[in-house]
Parts: structure tokens; C-alpha cells; sequence
């Protein structure tokens, strides 16, 4: 059910490979030359803080296999000029994970692939830093049994139901869900509206829509129709095809609640 009261928010999501914002498709891979280099991550984040985001994610995309030394500068550059809330995530995997990061400047801590290998991290985050600092970051594709998790970059499938690892992750003591379609990614189509309304519904906590961005009322369709409390997009600010506040205006228009400058 949609929440009127409650301010949506549009959020930019910055795709870090060694401190270099990329974007690709469907989950693109770097070894594969699919990711296109897009700028500085610190100087898109000021440019978003400037334009009314009301939050900015940084994925470090490559974390697992490369070390996290580059995430951590680009975390600390952008806390220290930045006034917006950061949520940062990638190769995370222990409460140590988690400490480093917050160390570095996040505000809230993103967790894939790690909380499906070990959930009970979900619970030792929650209970050291609060629930509202751990997002559960859910990666997601449609298949012949339904909406299944993807881990490992959306590389491997798990088997596992995403609106019931949502459910469970809620449980364990996650205080956001991230839900990202790996079909819509990057294609400009809009989101999966269907998908993100059915974890909305099935979870307490606010839901993040991921995934498909192409133009203005696809994020607004998203909050209205799939019932999110927050959009991300990428492609759609790195390009210039549309400001964080040309979102807003159109959600606005919409009827529904968002902060402008």
C-alpha cells in the first residue's frame, strides 16, 4: 500500500572499479570490456549533493577480487565534502567489513552476496550498529520458478526466492532492502514494477527499486505503482540525461512527497 506520508527518495548509485565510476549492462563485467568509465566518483557525488540527492550509494564493484583500498579513499574524499547520506557496498562480508566502512564515512552498510553466504551477519551488524545502517542488497532475476537471488555479481543463481530472502533478511535484522533486477539493468525500460511491489508488500522496512532507469517517470512510476520508498538510478545522472531535481519534479507533479532545494 502506498505510503503517502513518508518523503521518497531519489538516490544516484556510483559503480566503482579501481576509484573510477563505470556503468554497464545487466550486470557487465569489466574483464569483458562492458563497462564504460564515466568520471571521478567524488566529483559526480558533489555535482548529485549539489542537484538535492537525497542519498548516494557507491558500489565497489570489484572489491572481492581487488581489495578494498580504493572504496575506502573514495569513502573518505566524499564524507569529508559531501552532505547527504552515503551508503556503501561491495566484497562485504564480516561485521570487520562493516567497521571499515563506517570508519571511512558510510552511513549505512550494504551486504549481498555475503549475507547469503553467512546471514548471520545481517544480525551481528544490526546489533553492533542498528538496523537502520544495514541494507540487504538483493540481486535479482525473473526465471522459470519465479524472482530468484543472484550472487557473485549476478553471475551465479542461488535458488533462493528473492521476496523470501527479503522476508528472512528483515528477520535477521536488516533495516533496508535493496531490490536489484538484473533483466532491467541498464536498459532503459523502466523498473520491475511487479517485483518491487511484491517485496514492498511482504516486507516492514523501506524497499529501494534498482534497475531499468531511462527517463524521469520511470522512477516516479516506481514509487507510485511499485509501491518503493526509494528509487536509484545511474545511467540516467551519469549521462545527463536527466537532474536528480528534473526526477523530483516529475514525482512531484505525480502527488507524491519528495525534499527539493
Amino acid at each position: 500500500m502506498l505510503r503517502p506520508m513518508l518523503a521518497r527518495r531519489i538516490i544516484p548509485c556510483l559503480d566503482v572499479v579501481a576509484g573510477r565510476v563505470t556503468r554497464g549492462q545487466q550486470f557487465g563485467r569489466a574483464e569483458r570490456g562492458e563497462l564504460a568509465d564515466v568520471g571521478d566518483p567524488v566529483e559526480l557525488a558533489l555535482a548529485y549533493n549539489a542537484q538535492g540527492a537525497d542519498e548516494l550509494v557507491f558500489y565497489d564493484i570489484t572489491a572481492t577480487a581487488e581489495g578494498r583500498g580504493a572504496i575506502l579513499e573514495v569513502a573518505t574524499r566524499a564524507a569529508e565534502q559531501c552532505f547527504m547520506p552515503l551508503t556503501i557496498g561491495g566484497g562485504v562480508r564480516s561485521l570487520r567489513d562493516f567497521r571499515a566502512l563506517f570508519l571511512a564515512g558510510a552511513d549505512k552498510v550494504s551486504i549481498n552476496s555475503g549475507a547469503v553466504a553467512m546471514p548471520e551477519v545481517l544480525t551481528e551488524a544490526a546489533d553492533h550498529y542498528g538496523s537502520q545502517a544495514v541494507v540487504l542488497s538483493i540481486d535479482a532475476r525473473r526465471t522459470s520458478t519465479g524472482l530468484e537471488v543472484y550472487v557473485a555479481g549476478g553471475r551465479r543463481a542461488t535458488g533462493m526466492d528473492a521476496i523470501a530472502w527479503a522476508v528472512r533478511g528483515q528477520q535477521l535484522g536488516a533495516g533496508e532492502i535493496v531490490l536489484n533486477s538484473i533483466d532491467a539493468d541498464g536498459m532503459k525500460t523502466g523498473f520491475d514494477i511487479e517485483a518491487t511491489r511484491a517485496v514492498a508488500r511482504a516486507v516492514d522496512i523501506p524497499v529501494v527499486a534498482s534497475g531499468g532507469a531511462g527517463r524521469p517517470e520511470h522512477l516516479r512510476d516506481v514509487l507510485l505503482h511499485g509501491e518503493a520508498d526509494a528509487a536509484l538510478a545511474a545511467g540516467i545522472f551519469h549521462r545527463g540525461e536527466a537532474t536528480v531535481d528534473d526526477v523530483k519534479r516529475v514525482c512531484a507533479e505525480a502527488g507524491l512527497v519528495v525534499r527539493r532545494l
